[in-house]
């Protein structure tokens, strides 16, 4: 047996290959030991990651391009003159949160700055487009709102690589480049969904509006749809000898509309009869679970920062009325793209799970809100 391994390790053709090899593994090892006292290899790894950022902030760079490009010529085609400095003003807008360390009357605060935002872009799309319809106008706003948040995003990714770079920061460029796959999926979404908002289509978040909208063909009509607050309307209608309210955002321009302010005007009205308000929006699904799968829930199913939300939870609590909430599955991409089928098929459903529930915790005689929350674009009215 020793006389094998001897043979091994000194002896014969074999043994020269193994003796090589183990000199070469320690070579390589010394070497890399070397590099690695000396910073080489960090230096090698930060090539390597910025380069394969690079990659991704010229295609980044290309969706900024492409997003602009058909906001031009939406412009274009609505009449309307210098349209590149329309863009310019849009890309670099901001929005500055109000001071959060003194919390008390931040919602009114916040509301403030998100409609002086809100009224500001208006302003400049009905003067640079003086002659386009309320819709054209509506869509145009989401899309600059689009290549805002794509330019956004660009900038942020190369000031990070280049601050890393700068300082030489191997911590900084790895968790950038980390971070990236899920940076490109939100870009990709948003720069698809700059073709959708261009040409009017419903997109995923637009599945609360259809529900709503749904839902009002359903049912037998008391009064028609009418304007209640900005952008907001609602109808009455009877189901089963109860009074059913059902709130929108008027369409098929693009808008959110204010469905907390029309809400709490509506409660007021009925408040000795109001036993239930029910919220319907899309919602963000886990990774695994299937697009379009309807769940059930309380409190207020709104994506809002604050301000709406927040005004239906205070007028519920005020008078104490329940509040049920109804989310339509979907990912990121599904809710800000064009509106899949899948997810389409569902609104009858939800409008018949919304029923059940009002069926469950009413009588005769009450009254419900339902609200279709979510952009309304592509959907009428």
């Amino acid at each position: 047996m020793v006389e094998l391994y001897t043979w091994f390790i000194g002896g014969g053709e074999t043994g020269e290959i193994a003796t090589w090899i183990i000199a070469i593994s320690i070579l390589i090892s010394t070497i890399i030991s070397i590099m690695a006292f000396l910073g080489i290899a960090q230096s090698l790894q930060i090539r390597i990651w910025k380069g394969q950022i690079e990659s991704r902030l010229r295609i980044l760079e290309s969706y900024v391009r492409d997003t602009r490009n058909i906001a031009r010529k939406k412009i274009e085609k609505l009449g309307g003159k210098n349209p590149d400095e329309l863009i310019d003003l849009a890309m670099d807008f901001f929005v500055i949160e109000p001071v959060s360390i003194e919390p008390i009357d931040i919602v009114r605060r916040l509301e403030r700055v998100l409609r002086t935002s809100e009224e500001r872009l208006e302003y400049l799309v009905s003067k640079y487009l003086p002659s386009a319809d309320k819709v054209s106008r509506s869509t145009t706003e989401t899309l600059l709102l689009v290549v805002n948040v794509l330019n956004t995003l660009y900038k942020y990714i190369r000031h990070i690589l280049i601050l890393g770079v700068k300082t030489r920061n191997a911590m900084l460029i790895a968790q950038l480049w980390m971070m990236l796959p899920f940076l490109m999926r939100i870009a990709r979404a948003y720069h698809d969904a700059g073709k959708a908002f261009s040409q009017g289509l419903p997109i995923g978040d637009s599945i609360g509006p259809l529900v709503a909208r749904k839902l009002m063909q359903k049912l037998p009509i008391v009064r028609e749809f009418n304007e209640i607050t900005k952008d907001t309307a609602y109808s009455v209608h009877d189901y089963n000898n109860r009074t059913i309210i059902i709130v929108k955002a008027i369409g098929p321009g693009s808008t959110v509309g204010r469905p907390g302010e029309a809400v709490e005007k509506i409660a007021r009205e009925y408040a000795q009869s109001l036993k239930a308000i029910i919220t319907v929006d899309a919602a963000l699904k886990f990774e695994g679970e299937k697009t379009g799968s309807i769940a059930e829930g309380s409190g207020v199913a709104m994506g809002d920062p604050g301000p709406e939300k927040i005004r239906i939870e205070r007028i519920a609590a005020s008078l104490s009325v329940p509040l049920y909430a109804i989310a339509i599955k979907m990912g990121l991409e599904e809710a800000i793209t064009t509106m899949k089928k899948e997810i389409a098929q569902e609104a009858d459903k939800a409008v018949e799970k919304v029923l059940k529930i009002i069926d469950d915790i009413t009588e005769p005689g009450d009254t419900v809100i339902v609200v279709g929350v979510g952009n309304t674009v592509g959907v009428a009215p």
